[in-house]
């Protein structure tokens, strides 16, 4: 089958497009033959060594979507055929012709889009879910501040909390606005222009996908009380306690529950993946440096191979 792999840590070149066995599942496993592969930050982090000592070679990628070509071993989930969407393990490799995971990492994909579309929900989705209710325990009638939120994981987040009845308040650059209303900010605070710490306080939670001086501005614009979670940054000992609120980094999980309902929220139009990049999957090298530009709008996907139905 062909792969994406890298056999060293570094830039862009090191994705290589190759010829590899293709994978057996194991046990509780399922074999999926991939129709698209979705692209996040976490994959050229990945690639440029952020996580030093992962085993090499590496097959690139997290998120899939495709159909059931077998399964392992006392695996009743699943069954061939079935229309899945999956985050997989680090390694297992998404940019691939076909790639195994755990049952338990994987999800029927909405009914009502295509595979292209299912492909860019996993990580970011999973990401903005776990951080608004899993984390910060957003509620209706909370105020929440999402900085990024044009980005993959930001566009998630978004029309989570608007779905979930809070008043939601964007950063962008002023070119996103209208984008991020018409999907369901109440506010968008221009980041170029504008300080966000002056315009707003007082509020149940901020998610940041940001990082550096937008992290630390965040701590005061929370109320007593409030969550600050980050994506990207650690958090400070001592400060959570110096303003009086809770705070913790995400670490993304993989949650077949969870993205099952993801899709069935997806399947009342409630909310929509937002992509704007589809590419070949032997442009793995554009697609990393497009991401790694941290100035996409929505999703960056994959097509590994065409739509079957």
């Amino acid at each position: 089958m062909k792969a994406i792999r890298i056999y060293e840590f570094g830039g862009p070149d090191v994705l290589r497009y190759e010829d590899i066995p293709e994978p057996q599942p194991g046990p509780g496993e399922i074999l999926i033959r991939v129709i698209a592969a979705g692209v996040n930050p976490i994959d050229w982090k990945i690639r440029s060594g952020y996580m030093p000592g992962l085993p090499l070679p590496m097959i690139m990628g997290l998120d899939v979507t495709g159909i059931v070509e077998a399964v392992g071993q006392g695996e009743t989930s699943f069954q061939p055929g079935d229309e899945i969407f999956a985050k997989v393990s680090i390694g297992q490799g998404g940019y691939a012709e076909y790639t195994v995971t755990s049952s338990t990492q994987a999800a029927k994909k909405p009914r009502s889009i295509g595979f292209v579309e299912s492909a860019a929900i996993p990580t970011a989705g999973l990401a903005a879910w776990q951080s608004l209710f899993d984390i910060a325990g957003l509620e209706s009638g909370q105020s929440v501040l999402i900085h990024g939120a044009a980005g993959g994981v930001g566009t998630f987040a978004v029309q989570f909390a608007k779905w979930k009845g809070a008043h939601v308040i964007g950063t962008a650059s002023s070119k996103n606005a209208e984008f991020l209303r018409s999907i369901g900010s109440d506010e968008v605070i221009d980041y170029r222009n504008q300080r966000f710490e002056e315009i707003v306080n007082n509020l149940d939670v901020v998610l940041d996908t940001i990082g550096g001086d937008t992290f630390e501005k965040s701590w005061k614009v929370l109320k007593p009380g409030g969550f600050l979670v980050s994506t990207v940054a650690s958090i400070p000992e001592g400060m959570p306690q110096k303003y009086g609120v809770r705070a913790k980094t995400l670490m993304t999980q993989a949650d077949g529950r969870e993205l099952a309902q993801i899709a069935a929220i997806i399947d009342e139009q409630k909310i929509k993946p937002i992509v704007t990049t589809v590419l070949p999957l032997a442009d793995a090298k554009k697609a990393h440096e497009m991401s790694e530009s941290r100035h996409t709008r929505g999703k960056i996907v994959l097509r590994v191979a065409e739509d079957p139905r």
